[in-house]
């Protein structure tokens, strides 16, 4: 999980700050010597943490602070804006143009996931209601234009490419012509990556530039390198002045470095996140609600986001619907049970509910399955299940309840508590159709995740 190890370390120091009622310029010293050495094990770079540190400590020592009657609080807030403009102050939107179509020319080493990105960006744009086309650019490394193809095929964008031997320069340009002719109004050019920056790559992208002058020119890094990614911005900014940056495997690094450090370092924005290899559309990058994240504070308006567009409202009316009139089936259980599935996992959810960090630490010793195993076994105990068994868990005798276990690859002892927790959820729902507000009525049902 991105920032877990920084943000356990952070969230620890001012939990030690609010237990001091009145701070003094040495408790300020302690917490900044804290939080130096926090953000230099998650990988910042050293000179963006010792200018932070600096910023902090200068605002935080000031009189009115140490005074505060709240100045832990205060101390807080302090180090929330200063994060948040360590990461650009404000989202960085793609540079769309007035008059179509909008080029945006990707570039990088490679193995950042450049290709896979480029797909990504056009779902997001798609989803704005924008006609993308992607141009396979990249004729070096093999299967790089198959890939894009498939990608495109996959999620129904448009793929521009031509035959063996033509060079980048004239690929690049074409894929104008195409885009005009097809009424697409952005182009999304995957170029060549190399394992070391060298002149020939750096050459060919400047002839690119030159010919077809993008309005965007997007760096992809692998936030798992570390300072080697900010290391890569910088050379590439050097030799084409970028736009912005995507940052891939956001999910892979719990250090995070490369997310506090690139804007700082080459003054190019982080635009969009990668989580993962699903072709999902690209996360917009929100300096200030990750650094919320970071301190503990959550990201509701993340969540909200996501569930609005994961949550089809028709059918949680009909699922309501169901539930009012007792009729809900082991089927809807598990529709649900998807839905809620894809806003991420169970951990990820509680990171973006403010002051849910504390729970999950304690959840993670406890007996609940945060990462979603459990929800597996649930899907293949209910898809074991004939439609009978399904609509009606009570004709689920011994018989039928090993055939599924057999069938799910599970236990028997796990389906016996599907089942329970089922008819528990059940009988809860009837309760609550005729409880009154505020009455208790909860009893010791379980989540499905909990074990």
């Amino acid at each position: 999980m991105i920032f877990e190890g920084l943000a356990d370390r952070l969230q620890e120091t001012f939990k030690k700050l609010r237990g001091h009622g009145k701070l003094t310029e040495n408790d300020v010293n302690e917490a900044m010597r804290e939080v130096r050495m926090a953000l230099l094990e998650a990988d910042v770079n050293f000179k963006v943490v010792k200018s932070f540190v600096e910023k902090v400590k200068e605002r935080a020592i000031g009189q009115a602070v140490l005074e505060a009657l709240t100045p832990a609080q205060v101390v807080i807030k302090i180090v929330n804006e200063e994060l948040t403009e360590l990461m650009g102050g404000t989202q960085s939107r793609i540079n769309i143009s007035s008059k179509p179509p909008t080029i945006v020319m990707m570039v990088g080493l490679q193995g950042a996931g450049k290709t896979t990105s480029a797909a990504k960006l056009g779902l997001s744009l798609k989803a704005q209601g924008k006609r993308p086309v992607l141009v396979a650019a990249d004729i070096y490394r093999p299967a790089a234009v198959k890939q894009l193809q498939v990608l495109g095929e996959q999620l129904d964008i448009p793929v521009f490419s031509m035959e063996a031997g033509t060079d980048p320069i004239t690929i690049a340009t074409s894929s104008v012509s195409y885009a005009n002719s097809h009424a697409n109004d952005v182009i999304i050019i995957d170029t060549a990556g190399r394992l070391h920056i060298n002149e020939v790559l750096m050459q060919e992208l400047t002839s690119i530039k030159k010919e077809v002058k993008p309005h965007e020119i997007l760096l992809v890094v692998d936030a798992m390198t570390g300072q080697d990614a900010v290391n890569v911005a910088e050379n590439f900014n050097a030799d084409l002045g970028l736009d912005g940056v995507i940052l891939t495997k956001m999910d892979g690094d719990a250090r995070g470095g490369a997310a506090l450090s690139v804007k700082a370092v080459t003054g190019c924005p982080i635009k969009f996140v990668g989580m993962g290899e699903k072709m999902e559309p690209l996360e917009a990058f929100y300096p200030d609600r990750m650094a919320s994240r970071i301190l503990g504070m959550g990201d509701m308006l993340s969540l909200i986001e996501k569930a609005q567009s994961t949550f089809d409202m028709e059918e949680a009316k009909k699922m309501e619907k169901k539930m009012r009139k007792d009729s809900f089936t082991l089927d809807d259980f598990l529709s649900q049970m998807q839905q809620v599935r894809k806003l991420g996992s169970f951990e990820q959810i509680l990171g973006m509910i403010p002051g849910m960090g504390g729970l999950k630490k304690q959840l993670n010793g406890a007996d609940v399955d945060l990462n979603g195993k459990e929800m597996k076994h649930i899907e293949a105990i209910i898809y074991a299940m004939t439609p009978k068994e399904r609509a009606d868990v009570s004709i689920i005798n011994g018989s039928r309840r090993k055939r599924i276990a057999t069938g799910s690859g599970t236990r028997v002892q796990e389906v016996n508590k599907l089942i329970k927790q089922f008819s528990e959820m059940k009988k809860m729902m009837k309760k609550m159709k005729n409880m009154k507000p505020g009455k208790k009525g909860m009893g010791g049902f379980k989540l499905p995740f909990m074990q």
